[in-house]
């Protein structure tokens, strides 16, 4: 489980949309990373700053889209 303190504020998660696609977003964790199942993109949290840049995100695999498609 990540420290406590780098927890995302969680008013910060509900105005979060992805920068791609404007869509929105899921908190990973465990992961430390918002998810952008519309774009295909994790983006990472860093000492509790999301890095909103795609150019940073991380491009989701198949098996990941398929798991996170299938959560209530």
């Amino acid at each position: 489980m990540a420290d406590p303190a780098t927890e995302i504020d969680p008013r910060l998660l509900e105005i979060l949309v992805c920068p791609l696609t404007k869509g929105p977003l899921t908190y990973d964790r465990s992961k430390q990373e918002l998810i952008s199942l519309q774009a295909g993109l994790a983006y990472p949290i860093r000492d509790g700053i999301p890095i909103m840049l795609v150019d940073e995100a991380r491009t989701l695999e198949d098996d990941e889209k398929a798991a996170l498609a299938g959560k209530p």
